[in-house]
Order: C-alpha cells, then sequence, then structure tokens
C-alpha cells in the first residue's frame, strides 16, 4: 500500500513535471531530453550485459551521433550532467513537496501520538516530568556535502511550494530559471559564506517550527493542570566559524563575525515579528511598550546600537511588562499573540544558536608545549588517582601560563580564539558560546589543557565553559571512561563540573570511528563506550550527556536515527540528545518547516517513549553481547585486513575521485587535516573517504566486514544465533537496516573495468566479493525477499534516484576509466578535459543520494 501511495504521489508527479522540461525555451534542450533517456536505458541495457563505461558511451554515439566529433560529443555529455542535475532538483521538490502525503505526521513517532497514548493511560505527569528535564540539540555542521549554491536552494524552497500548491504555471517558469541558473559555485565559500548559508535555515525553518512544538507540548500541560517551563527543550547548535579543526580558513576574527550574524539573525526575526504583533495590539499602555520595543531591536540590528537592547534580559522584561498591561487592562485580548512572540524570544534569545569552538587535541599540545616546554604525556599515569594528581598541578598553572610567549602567528591565533569566547558571551549570552569541543581526545590532560586556559581567560577556576572531548578512534573509545574518572577525580575540575550542574558533555565520532575499524566495530565501540562511560559518570555524580558526530550515510552514523535512539536500553545515559546534521541530510531533513517538525519529533519521540515506558527496554542478554561483540571483532579484522591490502590507498588516490575532492568549490575546509602535506590515510577526512566510496557506487564503508563477520558465525554454528539477535535486538535490527542502504545504492557493474586493472583487479574483487556476501546475509538474518522491503518508501526513493542518476555515474566512469586504464596513452590536454568531467559529474551524483557523504 505504501509503494502504491508513493508511486501515485511522488513517481508519477516526477514524470509529469520531468515532461516540461523538453518545453523550455533554450536551445538544444529538446535534442538533450529526447537522447538523455535514451541514453539511460543504453547504459541499463549494456551495464547488465557486462560491458565498460567507454564501451557503452562509445556505441550510443555510433548508434545515435555518429556525426559528433570529440568537442561535440563532450559537449553532448556536459548537456545531460545538466539535464540530470536538474531532474533531480525536480524530484527532491517532488518528495519534499507531497512530504505530508507520504509521511504521517501525526502516526507513529510523533509528539501527538505519544500524547494521545500516554492521556489515555494516564502517564502525563510522567511525560512532563521527562520533558522539563530533556533536551535536544541538533548541531549544524558546515560540512561539505551540500553542492547547491544558494540561489539554487532558494529555487528549490519556491518548486516545492509551487509542486505543495500544484501550481503548474509557478511549476513551469521556476523551472525555465532553473534550466538559466548555474549549479555551481564559481569560488569556494568562505567559513562566513557558509554560516550564512545555515542561517536561512535557522531564520526559516527552525525559528517557526521549534517554537510551534513547545507550544503543542504547553497546551498539553495545560490541558494536564501541569506546568512546562523547558523553552530548551529542543535547540539548534552552529559548527560554521567556530569549527577551527584542519580548516586554517577559520580565526577569531571569523568566529566573532559569525557570532555578530547569529545575533542578528534573531533580531531581525523579531523586529519583524513585533511589526506584525503592534498590527494587533494598538491598545494604550501596551502599544507604547512595544512600540518602544521595536525601535530598540529596530537599533540593535539596523540602527544606532547604544540606543539599542544589549542583553536578552532587557527585552525580557519590556516583554513581561507589556503582557501584564494587556491582561490587568484590556482582557487578556491577543495574548495568545504576545504570547508566542515572547515564546519565540525565549528560544533564541541574543544568540539565535549556540556557537562551538573545535580544534584538534594534537594542536593543543603543540601549543602547550610552545607555552610551557612540556610534553602533555608527562601528565599521565595508569592508576586514575595518581593521573588526576598530576592533572591538578597542571590546572594550577593555568593563572600563571606566559600567553605572551614568543608564539608563532598559528599558535598566537589559537589563543586568540579563547580569548573571543568571553566577549561572544558578552554580547550574545553566555548560551551563546559556551562550548569548546576538542577533536581526537586520548587523554584526560587534552581536557585539563583547554580547562587551565578557559580559567586564564575568564579570570575564575569555575569557567562559564564546557569542555568537550570528542573520541574518535576504536581505541580511544575502548579507554574513554577511564580518561573520564582521571577527570572526575582532579579537584579543581570535578569543582568546576558542579558550577555546571554536574553535567559532561562527551563527544563520540561515528565517522572516523568507522574510517578506523569499520561499520560494526564503530557502532558497536559507541555503543559500549556510552555504556561505559554512564557507569563511571553515575559513579561519580555527574550526568553524561552524548554528543553523536553523525554525518547523512549509514557509514558516518547517519541512516534511521528515530530507531538508533530508541534502540539504546537503559544502561546508557538519555537525558539528552546531541547530534551534529550537516550537507544535504539538513536540507533533506530540515529544509522545510513540514519535514523539520516531523524529523525532531521523531529524534524527541524515539528518547521519551523509552523513559515513558522502561518496561519495554530490551535489555541485552548475556549470550547477545558475546555475539554482538564477536561479530564487531570479525567485522573489524576483516575491514582492518582491507586496509591493509597494499592496494588500499593507491586506490583511494588513482581509481576513485577522492583527488578531486579539493578543487570542488562546495566547502571551505581541505580534504585532509595536514594540509599540502603528502598523503597520508590517517589525515583523510571521513566525508571525502566515505563521499569517494559512494562516488564509484560501492560505498565500502557502509557494510564492509558485516558478511564477513555473519559468514565467521555461520561457520561457527551460529547462524540462528545471529538472526534471533536480529530479531530480539533493536539496536542490532537499526543497525543492519541502516547498512542496507549502502548496499542498496550500491553498483559494481559501473566499475567492473577495473578487474583487468593490473594493480587494482585483485582488490576490487575482494571489495565485491564483501559486497555480495553482505547482501546475501543482511536478506538471510532479516528474511527479506529483497533489499528493504520493510521500508518500501525508501526503497522506491532510492530506486528512482539511482536511475535518474546513472547516466552521470556511467559519463563519470567513462573518464575515470580512461584516465586510471590508459593513462600514459592520453595527452596532456586530453587528461585535463576527463579531469574535468569527473569533476563536474560529483555534484549531481553526491546530490542524487542526498546523505552519500
Amino acid at each position: 500500500m505504501a509503494e502504491k501511495n508513493y508511486r501515485e504521489i511522488v513517481e508519477n508527479r516526477f514524470l509529469v513535471f520531468n515532461s516540461l522540461f523538453l518545453n523550455l525555451p533554450f536551445e538544444d534542450i529538446y535534442e538533450t531530453g529526447t537522447l538523455l533517456p535514451l541514453f539511460e536505458q543504453h547504459c541499463q541495457k549494456n551495464f547488465s550485459k557486462g560491458k565498460d563505461p567507454v564501451e557503452i558511451i562509445e556505441e550510443f554515439f555510433e548508434e545515435y551521433q555518429p556525426e559528433l566529433d570529440q568537442s561535440g560529443k563532450f559537449d553532448l555529455l556536459y548537456r545531460f550532467i545538466q539535464y540530470v542535475e536538474r531532474q533531480v532538483v525536480l524530484f527532491d521538490s517532488v518528495e519534499d513537496g507531497t512530504f505530508e502525503k507520504i509521511n504521517d505526521g501525526t502516526g507513529k513517532g510523533s509528539l501527538s501520538q505519544l500524547i494521545s497514548r500516554v492521556s489515555a493511560e494516564g502517564r502525563e505527569e510522567a511525560l512532563l516530568k521527562k520533558l522539563n528535564q530533556f533536551g535536544l540539540r541538533i548541531v549544524l555542521t558546515a560540512h561539505p556535502t551540500q553542492f547547491y549554491p544558494g540561489n539554487v536552494l532558494a529555487i528549490i524552497t519556491d518548486l516545492e511550494q509551487a509542486i505543495r500548491d500544484n501550481d503548474l504555471q509557478q511549476i513551469d517558469l521556476l523551472l525555465q530559471q532553473l534550466g538559466k541558473t548555474p549549479f555551481i559555485n564559481r569560488t569556494k565559500p568562505t567559513p562566513f559564506d557558509e554560516a550564512v548559508s545555515l542561517c536561512w535555515y535557522l531564520e526559516n525553518v527552525f525559528y517557526r517550527v521549534i517554537p510551534e512544538i513547545i507550544s503543542k507540548i504547553e497546551d498539553f500541560a495545560s490541558a494536564s493542570k501541569k506546568t512546562f517551563s523547558n523553552h530548551q527543550l529542543v535547540s539548534v547548535g552552529f559548527w560554521p566559524g567556530g569549527d577551527r579543526d584542519g580548516n586554517p580558513f577559520v580565526t577569531h576574527e571569523t568566529t566573532l563575525k559569525v557570532a555578530d550574524r547569529l545575533r542578528e539573525t534573531a533580531l531581525k526575526c523579531y523586529y519583524r515579528d513585533i511589526r506584525q504583533l503592534r498590527r494587533r495590539i494598538t491598545f494604550q499602555g501596551v502599544e507604547e511598550i512595544l512600540l518602544n520595543a521595536e525601535r530598540k531591536i529596530f537599533n540593535a540590528v539596523y540602527g544606532e546600537p547604544n540606543r539599542g537592547y544589549f542583553t536578552f534580559e532587557e527585552l525580557e522584561k519590556d516583554l513581561n511588562k507589556a503582557r501584564a498591561a494587556l491582561i490587568e487592562r484590556h482582557q487578556a485580548l491577543f495574548l495568545d499573540l504576545l504570547d508566542g512572540f515572547i515564546l519565540k524570544t525565549r528560544i533564541f534569545k541574543f544568540h539565535m544558536a549556540p556557537m562551538d569552538v573545535r580544534q584538534d587535541s594534537r594542536k593543543h599540545q603543540d601549543l602547550w608545549a610552545a607555552l610551557t616546554g612540556e610534553d602533555l604525556d608527562e601528565y599521565t599515569a595508569d592508576n586514575p588517582s595518581e593521573e588526576a594528581e598530576k592533572l591538578e598541578s597542571m590546572a594550577s598553572r593555568a593563572e600563571g601560563l606566559k600567553t605572551d610567549a614568543d608564539l608563532d602567528e598559528f599558535h598566537r591565533e589559537m589563543l586568540r580564539t579563547f580569548e573571543v569566547i568571553p566577549e561572544i558571551q558578552k554580547r550574545n549570552g553566555e548560551p551563546g558560546c559556551c562550548r569548546y569541543i576538542i577533536s581526537n581526545s586520548m587523554k584526560a590532560a587534552d581536557v585539563i589543557f583547554v580547562y587551565a586556559l578557559a580559567r586564564r581567560v575568564f579570570g575564575t577556576k569555575k569557567p562559564p565553559l564546557d569542555v568537550i572531548p570528542l573520541f574518535e578512534s576504536i581505541d580511544d573509545l575502548a579507554t574513554a571512561h577511564n580518561v573520564m574518572e582521571s577527570l572526575y577525580l582532579t579537584p579543581s575540575y570535578r569543582d568546576h563540573l558542579e558550577s555546571r550542574g554536574n553535567r559532561q558533555v562527551i563527544m563520540l565520532g561515528f565517522s572516523d570511528g568507522t574510517k578506523d575499524g569499520g561499520y560494526l566495530q564503530a557502532n558497536y565501540s559507541i555503543f559500549t563506550a556510552k555504556e561505559e562511560l554512564t557507569k563511571i559518570s553515575r559513579k561519580y555524580g555527574i550526568e553524561a550527556v552524548f554528543f553523536d558526530g553523525r554525518g547523512g550515510p549509514p557509514a558516518r552514523g547517519g541512516g534511521n536515527t528515530h530507531d538508533f535512539y530508541s534502540s539504546l536500553g537503559t544502561d546508557i545515559e538519555a537525558g539528552e540528545i546531541q547530534l551534529t546534521i550537516q550537507g544535504q541530510t539538513i536540507s533533506s531533513n530540515f529544509g522545510n518547516p513540514l519535514a523539520c517538525n516531523f524529523n525532531i519529533e521523531q529524534l524527541l519521540t524515539s528518547t521519551l517513549e523509552n523513559a515513558i515506558y522502561p518496561e519495554r527496554q530490551i535489555p541485552f542478554e548475556k549470550e547477545q553481547r558475546s555475539l554482538l561483540h564477536e561479530l564487531a571483532a570479525e567485522s573489524r579484522s576483516a575491514y582492518v585486513s582491507l586496509k591493509q591490502d597494499p592496494a588500499f590507498v593507491s586506490y583511494l588516490e588513482k581509481a576513485t575521485p577522492l583527488r578531486f575532492f579539493g578543487k570542488t568549490n562546495i566547502g571551505s575546509r581541505p580534504v585532509k587535516r595536514a594540509g599540502d602535506k603528502p598523503f597520508r590515510f590517517e589525515d583523510l577526512r571521513a566525508i571525502p573517504f566515505v563521499g569517494s566510496w559512494a562516488q564509484m557506487k560501492q560505498n565500502v564503508p557502509g557494510y564492509y566486514g558485516l558478511g564477513s563477520a555473519v559468514e565467521k558465525m555461520a561457520e561457527k554454528g551460529k547462524l540462528n544465533e545471529v538472526r534471533e539477535l536480529y530479531q530480539k535486538s533493536p539496536f542490532f535490527r537499526a543497525l543492519l537496516g541502516n547498512s542496507m542502504q549502502s548496499v542498496a545504492k550500491s553498483f559494481f557493474p559501473a566499475t567492473a573495468y577495473l578487474k583487468d586493472h593490473p594493480e587494482f583487479g585483485d582488490f576490487l574483487l575482494r571489495i565485491k566479493s564483501e559486497f555480495e556476501l553482505s547482501q546475501k546475509w543482511l536478506l538471510d538474518i532479516s528474511d527479506q525477499g529483497i533489499l528493504l522491503e520493510d521500508n518500501p518508501v525508501s526503497r522506491k526513493s532510492i530506486e528512482i534516484r539511482e536511475r535518474i542518476i546513472l547516466p552521470v555515474i556511467a559519463i563519470q566512469q567513462y573518464a575515470l576509466q580512461q584516465l586510471v586504464m590508459n593513462d600514459s596513452e592520453l595527452s596532456e590536454s586530453q587528461k585535463v578535459s576527463l579531469q574535468n568531467l569527473v569533476l563536474r559529474c560529483m555534484y549531481g551524483i553526491i546530490n542524487a543520494a542526498r546523505n552519500a557523504a
């Protein structure tokens, strides 16, 4: 039924609107649009026959365009790419424009459904208690996985609405605009450009949706004669401008500039809303207060700042004064409108979105050495109590640090970053910038170093700053609880935590964990790390708050997040959900109010249901845990063996589009942490790593090792136990469901030509063998006849997207095949032409998958 509805609502509508492209008044578009379906069918038919991309494309030209010279052929291929890119945008818009018709906003996972259920069962008090304590933070990152420039995003937004309204004339006009609008940024965006781009979502989506969700809960509380006061239940964090991990273009000036832009965004929203509010509240004794507030907001953002509001508390005081007057003198007429506005200001205050600062621990180690001449390793010990003593002595040196020492420019810039945090807090309020994340955290001294500098900058032993370690590698995840115990035993740091509400935020990196140990091991390691971190934190009276560094695809922690969070059980602290959202995942899951509302509610209820219905939690039995541990270990062994293959790094460098990622104008951050230094796998960022496999339609990080692990269990006679684990464990079921997406998006016929490469032939067969093994066991364990049989909407969406993008995949591999297989026979000009073709294809392939990197 779901598949039939999807076909009628989405697929058929897409086919109708797609036909409009043929009638657009542009040169050669009819020829391109007529030939493209023939080219797509030609590719499908001949890939199934085992032909390679060069054969397929050359035969197409011989059959359909024999008169074209090489220049004409390339021109047609580029036109195919441009046409397909616009088909992808159209399909995205049709899916998003019909979102409410293919997703039940009041069904499973919605707040409405949960509220109805708890009300019927008399559990309202338990739900409201949890809602008053709970928190969801969605952190927007600037990681480069979104290829659309801002003007194209604006067209997409309008196209979605036109499709929702079924306005054919407007759709036709917007498709014409789409046809004439370039899809590629002419230059790389700066970190500030990235921030401005994401501010659009804050202003146009989150500013509207979050207050609506809070209002729904307030209505529920009022009907239940209870109180709800947790206005920070849902918040949006912000990394652009603050994330300097490996990005030399983020400076302290950038951070200040972005913080100002966030403040400006909030005040602009308030100015627009208060002008609307004054059209209704025109009453004596209230209008004057609101007019004064409007003027002060205007001055704060547009006019004379010294005549405007300096702090949120000043605005709040005036609004509360207006509210009291409205109730006392005017029978609370339009009080709901004023309360709605007050609610928005309480949620977003003067910071709009809290900005995080992030830097790599290895940079901190270098700075400590420059400041003190010491190595941070001097402050480590095997025994937590002994290490805590060393850490306390390290922290006590904070006030004496000679930060004006003879430092190079990079280290001076690092210190300036610390110094702007108090300045941002003064301008935007403390929540505006009160978190510092340490990437690649390996030891407790990494945290104490940041804490010590914060003490010096703020001039107090209890600085208003959360210091957040980010554990990423499999080995660091395994020892994370030991690191935290040493910190909890350090007296001054423990006092600091007390001043922060006895909460410690701990970030865990899915992306680098998968890159390090493979998909299954990374997810299992994070699961067990959370259990151990919860246990050690509770021992010392600290609430652990887990912040998940998740990307778009399953290989980077993405996939179905509702299933993931609802499967974690009672042994993992769940007072808050914090996770990163990036690239296409921002636009696809939170890009319009309906999708945003749906996905926020899904995230909220995934944990709320566990809290309200703890009896429904299914804990791991000892045998199940042992089996999962064994599966993870076998999976890691297979994955590490692949990484150790002599061809692994060379394959990534030469056979995939990895080397082209740095040439795309999609993000300010380099593809590897080491800048221009020679390529090392450990320096490679997770996004280009996962993205390269996605471009090849091989998606190795999303499944590799899974098939081998289950095969080992079958050899040991444990296959039925694995099947039972899938049926009984929501966590294992969620992992395999997300991995199934990676397999469903793979297409090995496109790269089969590599089997004949002297260096990469055996390596390709190794990957393909694991792919087939994983597919076989995924179907067996899940008892499904086809991939994603239990999720027909996702299956159909993937199927259509893969069909749309197949011509571009063929074109990219046509170019790569010649560059990889016949490099020595090509002239320099031919190489450049083929390289440009590879690069041009990358945009469409990533955008079509929506969560491929």
